[in-house]
């Protein structure tokens, strides 16, 4: 994607303007991104508690048993969100989904175990170790340039 900026005195308002020759799903991410009014915000419970929580923070968001919950720096949180949205609260660059039921923080990976027969083990930060299903496994090779 190319960039280009230019000044002009007489511009009261800066416009944006996307010159393509289809609507790609970057192109749309592009649009949501900056159409988006207020930055989205991740807010968890813990100890009764609700906390905001700093995506650099986050290591890891995942469902188990109903409930959706984010491994962080700082502990444990629930959050009120559906993983689906926590997703697109989370910059695509960062985070990647590995599984229907989690999305990882690659900054936060401390290495990746290709040796299991049809998936990938990711050993995190702190200690926790995820696994990338089958459907995501493509995905994640990409991602690492392998």
């Amino acid at each position: 994607m190319k960039f280009e900026i230019k000044i002009d005195d007489s511009c009261n308002e800066p416009k944006v303007i996307i010159l393509t020759a289809e609507i790609t799903e970057d192109v749309n991410a592009l649009i949501r991104k900056l159409s988006e009014d207020s930055p989205a915000v991740i807010s968890g419970f813990k100890g009764g508690k609700l906390e905001i929580l700093d995506p650099t923070d986050l290591i890891r968001v995942y469902a188990n048993a109903g409930k959706v919950f984010a491994a962080a720096n700082k502990g444990e949180y629930v959050l009120r969100l559906r993983l689906y949205e926590a997703e697109e609260r989370l910059d695509k660059e960062t985070f990647v989904r590995i599984s229907n039921s989690e999305i990882v923080n690659l900054k936060k990976a401390k290495s990746f175990d290709l040796s299991f027969a049809g998936t990938i083990s990711i050993k995190m930060e702190d200690g926790s170790t995820s696994y990338v299903s089958r459907r995501y496994v493509s995905k994640i090779k990409k991602i690492l340039g392998v």
